[in-house]
């Protein structure tokens, strides 16, 4: 099995203020909307959002398929949530035991999503939502990530989660025509990276190439509950077409009866 933790953004790795930020931003989301909810989030890593609705929601529980993942979470928050080894195609939850499952930045780890989706139609109360947010693969300078399956952009995520039974809501997170100046300079270096293979393919690599072009880097917090940022609601759009506005796309999935 690949050792998802040298691909995902782990606690105390040393990250840019984006990073943090651009996570921080879609647990606020997710935590909008999950005020009095029993969560569940799958392939929640090493828990650095679990804080954070823990303070909106009924109760918090977390599942990973990376054993060392979920023993770095443990390390965080003791027995303060159920936090268990698992894939996303069986979750450790009882049929209509929970009222929000979050995927973040893993929908396109998934061998199987639509397994991963009848199981969140089964353990979902009625009405019950589902929330993903995902890189949007529709840029031009997108770069997959090494065990990845396949990217969802705005046109197939909507029919993806509409088949299977949800009526969704489609956002954009974090224009790119507001990165900061040296972003926007290097978006086409790194489409010609991608396109010749040169991208790091693992997050000690990048944080290596990340040191040298910012500098010093702050260290992913355990608990971003613990963090204040500001936070600005999404931007509404409208599935069907690519989107190339944004570099992260959220649906908001609620179960159809």
């Amino acid at each position: 099995m690949p050792d998802f933790s040298e691909v995902t953004e782990q606690s105390g790795a040393k990250v840019t203020k984006g990073q943090i930020a651009d996570m921080h931003h879609r647990y606020t989301w997710a935590a909008e909307s999950c005020r009095g909810r029993r969560v569940l989030e799958v392939a929640c890593g090493t828990g650095q959002g679990l804080g954070l609705l823990a303070k909106v929601a009924t109760s918090v529980a977390g599942s990973d398929i990376e054993p060392k993942s979920i023993s770095a979470a443990r390390r965080t928050y003791g027995n303060r949530f159920e936090l268990s080894v698992g894939g996303a195609d069986q979750l450790p939850s009882a049929d209509g035991a929970v009222d929000a499952v979050l995927l973040f930045e893993a929908i396109y780890y998934l061998p199987d999503v639509e397994a991963f989706l009848r199981e969140c139609r089964r353990v979902l109360s009625p009405g019950g939502r589902l929330f993903i947010s995902t890189n949007n693969p529709d840029l031009f300078d997108f770069t997959p990530s090494p065990f990845s399956h396949g990217y969802y952009g705005a046109g197939e995520l909507p029919k993806l989660l509409e088949a299977n039974g949800f009526e969704v809501s489609l956002f954009g997170y974090a224009r790119t025509n507001g990165l900061p100046l040296r972003h926007r300079v290097m978006r086409p270096l790194k489409a010609a990276a991608g396109r010749f293979g040169l991208v790091p393919k693992t997050m000690r690599g990048k944080q290596v190439l990340r040191r040298i072009l910012y500098g010093r880097l702050p260290e992913m917090p355990a608990d971003l509950g613990l963090v204040d940022l500001p936070y600005a609601p999404p931007d509404a759009i409208a599935p069907g077409a690519p989107d190339r506005d944004h570099r992260f796309l959220y649906a908001l999935a609620e179960r159809a009866n």
